[in-house]
């Protein structure tokens, strides 16, 4: 689309410059005056408005082309939106990928502290039961 929008603008700038020619000539136009003392005929009227309409002719020729630049700009731009909603849904979903994988994480770091927190108490309670048989012990001992 860039080059197509490069050409409209060279076009475009063209166009322009030939308007500011027909202008420069219906000026020209505008100030002769071939009839008697001085004074504009018919005729250098009708040239003048041949100008006029030349010129007008090239405004409706330059508003075509910024109708168009307008419309490719417009579609580059909606072009450009669906670009940006892919990428953000895309994001989305990519984000909803991480957050399950980081739920899934969790609970197994969940599982793995609770089955550690069950080793540690059967330890603890096994050198609790192994202190308090030892203490049985060396009491049964004493009496002997």
């Amino acid at each position: 689309m860039v080059p197509l929008v490069s050409f409209s603008q060279k076009k475009l700038e063209k166009l322009i410059s030939e308007r500011q020619l027909l202008h420069q000539q219906w000026k020209n136009s505008e100030s002769q005056k071939s009839g008697i003392f001085g004074n504009r005929t018919k005729k250098d009227m009708i040239s003048t408005n041949e100008w006029l309409e030349r010129i007008i002719l090239k405004d409706n020729q330059i508003m075509d082309e910024l109708e168009m630049l307008k419309n490719i700009e417009t579609t580059e731009i909606k072009y450009e939106k669906d670009d940006y909603k892919f990428i953000a849904q895309k994001q989305e979903q990519d984000i909803g990928k991480l957050k399950r994988a980081l739920l899934e994480k969790d609970e197994e770091i969940a599982a793995v502290k609770s089955s550690k927190r069950t080793f540690e108490w059967t330890t603890f309670i096994f050198f609790l039961s192994t202190l308090a048989l030892g203490y049985l012990f060396y009491l049964s001992k004493r009496k002997n």
